[in-house]
Order: structure tokens, then sequence, then C-alpha cells
């Protein structure tokens, strides 16, 4: 049974996103790879691939893992922000994975793991540098995020999650829009304590809500980060605490707000939006923050 709030956020946020990205195609000299199948689920488990088309071999690649408070989203939404990426001279895999509350907890994540997989079997196939690799994630996707670069430097963590992750390094990630502290879900903002509610599902033990609290077993380990919220952002709050989490663990990280009072649009996930100057400013300043740690 899907709720009436889930069918009412996937009616408005894709009318938003559809109108957000009107009139945008696909930029010239960039070449896809579209509805490339990672796992067994269907159309759950696609992904596509961007590069520029003078990319030759293997790239620095961007993973992006889409947000939508765990029950809406895919890659089409996110097609265009992961292009703009991959004009900046990355190779970027933009994926679809199983959303709540059809398919709920662990889902996503056994996803996003799948993804991994995926690419250090494959990813020389479609000029993805797996000895390279960088990771975007917002709102809920930067939630994902956090949660999967916790287990991928953390064993512990990964059995603690049931993932058998694979033998891959990321170089350094931008956090954006995101919520982070496992401990405060479903107990704050009434919309967002029910997808969390959703996506958890109803039959719930101590074991998934423990799993959930990211921020308890992220160690030192924790690749570089560039956490990021904007002025009218409603997960604003959530950012600083991040970051300064992981810079009192001496991990190199960056903190910035976009925006200003005057400025209304600067809203949840603005970054997203290929028409905007401050998206474009806060993206190639996380992409700038990636290329100087290519080498670590």
């Amino acid at each position: 049974m899907i709720s009436e709030t889930v069918r009412k956020i996937r009616t408005d946020w894709a009318k938003s996103d559809a109108e957000r990205d009107a009139g945008l195609t696909t930029p010239p000299h960039l070449v896809r790879h579209d509805d490339i199948a990672y796992g067994p689920h269907g159309e759950w488990n696609l992904l596509d691939i961007y590069h520029r088309d003078d990319t030759a071999s293997p790239k620095p690649a961007i993973v992006s893992i889409h947000g939508g408070g765990w029950v809406y989203g895919n890659k089409e939404t996110y097609q265009y922000y992961c292009m703009s990426l991959a004009e900046k001279g990355f190779t970027v895999v933009n994926f679809n994975y199983r959303l709540a509350p059809e398919h709920p907890y662990p889902a996503a994540l056994t996803d996003v793991n799948q993804v991994f997989a995926f690419l250090a079997g494959q990813g020389k196939e479609y000029c993805v540098d797996v000895d390279r690799l960088f990771v975007v994630g917002d709102s809920a996707g930067a939630q994902l995020a956090s949660q999967y670069l916790a287990a991928l430097t953390n064993p512990g963590y990964a059995r603690l999650l049931k993932l058998e992750t694979p033998g891959v390094k990321v170089r350094a990630a931008a956090l954006n829009c995101g919520m982070y502290d496992g401990r405060s879900f479903g107990e704050g903002e009434e919309e967002l304590d029910e997808l969390f509610w959703e996506y958890m599902g109803s039959k719930i033990g101590g074991l998934e809500v423990e799993a959930m609290d990211v921020m308890s077993y992220i160690t030192a380990q924790f690749p570089p980060s560039f956490v990021m919220s904007a002025v009218y952002d409603f997960l604003r709050e959530n950012a600083r605490p991040m970051y300064e989490h992981l810079k009192g663990l001496g991990i190199d990280c960056r903190f910035k707000i976009y925006g200003t009072p005057e400025q209304k649009e600067m809203g949840h996930v603005f970054h997203l939006n290929c028409k905007s100057r401050e998206a474009a400013k806060c993206n190639e300043e996380e992409c700038e923050f990636f290329r100087e740690h290519l080498e670590d």
C-alpha cells in the first residue's frame, strides 16, 4: 500500500523536476551509454554512463546517488546534472535504485553496493577509472552515500549491514543537502518522519535502527568530503554537524552554505538546476575539490 504522502511526492516532485529541466538537451560532444543493467532487478537496476567524446581511456569517475526521500527519483531526473559534471572531464555514473515503500531498507543500500561491484568488474569498458572514484549524493542520496562510504571504510560496519563490499576506494565525496545523524531520524519534521518509516518498513527492530546510526561508524578512513547546503535548504542544520564530525576525525573536508537571504531560490538541492549560476559555481567547486584528491 502506497501512502497518500508518497503518491503526492511522486506527482509534485516529478512536475517540479520537469519544469526545472525544460528545454535542456544532451550537450554536444558528450557520449551516453544508457540503460546498462548492473543488477538483477530490471528497470530498478539500470545505470547510465556519460563522458566526453574525446575520452579514449578510463577517466576519473563520479558516481551520483540521487535523492528523493528514499521514495522518489530516478536517473532520468538526474541526467542533466550528471552530464554537466561529465562536461568537466569526468566519467559520470547515474543510476536507478529500488525505492520504498515497494522496496524498503536495505534495498537501496544493497543496490548502491551492486553498482560499485559492477564498476569494479566492468567499469573500464565504459571509461571508468576504478582507481579514481568519487561520489556525489544529495538529500536521501547524501544519507545513502555517507552510509555506504562508512561501510567501505569500516569493515565492522559493513558486516553489521551485511554488505560484501568490492575492493574499491573512493577518493573524495560531496555530501549535498543531506541528513546524516541516524539517531534523529523519525523524531523531527512530520513528513520527513513518515518518509523515513516508509523507507525502513513496518517490520523493524533494534538492529536496523542501530545500522542507521551512520555517524557512530565513521572512522578516520572516511573519504575527504565537501559538505554543503543552502540558505533556504530545509535540511541546512544537518550540514555543519556532519562537517564538524569529519573534521574532528582529521578528515580533509570543506563546508559551505550557498546563497544569501535575498536569494529565495537557494533551497534544497538547488545544485541540480543546470540553468542556475549558483548551481554551476557549487558544482565546479566540488569538482575542483575532487581534482585536489586525484592522487590520494
